[in-house]
């Protein structure tokens, strides 16, 4: 995967002052970003997305400056062409699910007619197995299925890249493992770059070809692997 992160950021609050100081290259399609709750990981995935402007540094994607402070360049969120799936999975609930997807094709959609088809959201629908629920509103979801239509919205605008923060975090066990299959079977199939984080072990395991250890805003170290080294066999 080719993105570069070089970054610096200084947020300061009442009670503490935090120095964000992040440096690595992504040499695989599935990286992760591992470490402690505060270690730094959210706001690094910010960054690359835009959501976050760093003080200094630079970020590069397929050669292309998303941010240099050097040469003044900032690129908005949108022109970055990166998906984000947040945590809390971000769906509208007043929207159903045919809706929240249509939300995340690249020309927008403001209110998207509760039963209007497009094409690229229809393959979403199916792609995911959501066509049976494409009517229902967040509420009416499984875990599952909240997670796989967030997913949908995000990769219904062809992204160069997905940015993952904690997917799994809200799912009970058993789902959690086999989301991480489900997930791990689209990345392979679509072979879209992905980052993700995380603070548990089994996630690294799943998606660590390529790991980088975070821990209090600077990268302690990185490490890349097999899927033979990977699994411990």
């Amino acid at each position: 995967m080719p993105l570069a992160v070089d970054i610096r950021k200084t947020l300061e609050s009442a009670e503490r002052r935090f120095l964000l100081d992040v440096s690595f290259r992504a040499t695989t399609q599935r990286v992760v970003l591992f470490g402690p709750s505060g270690s730094g990981k959210s706001l690094t995935l910010q960054a690359i997305a835009g959501l976050l402007r760093p003080d200094e540094g630079a970020i590069t994607l397929h050669g292309d400056a998303l941010f240099d402070s050097a040469r003044d360049i900032d690129l908005k969120p949108q022109a970055r062409r990166i998906a984000f799936l947040f945590q809390d999975l971000a769906l509208f609930p007043h929207l159903n699910v045919r809706q929240n997807i249509g939300f995340g094709l690249r020309q927008g959609w403001f209110n998207p007619g509760a039963r209007r088809a497009h094409p690229q959201v229809d393959y979403w629908l199916d792609a995911l197995e959501l066509r049976s629920v494409a009517g229902n509103h967040p509420a009416q979801l499984s875990g599952g299925q909240k997670q796989r239509a967030a997913l949908a919205r995000a990769l219904v605008s062809q992204p160069r890249l997905l940015l993952l923060d904690e997917p799994f975090s809200a799912l009970d066990s058993a789902l959690r493992q086999r989301m991480r299959r489900e997930l791990l079977d689209l990345q392979t199939r679509l072979d879209i770059p992905m980052v993700l984080i995380t603070h548990d072990p089994d996630d690294v395991a799943a998606f660590g070809d390529q790991v980088v250890q975070v821990s209090d805003g600077c990268v302690r170290e990185t490490q890349t692997f097999t899927g033979y080294a990977r699994s411990g066999t």
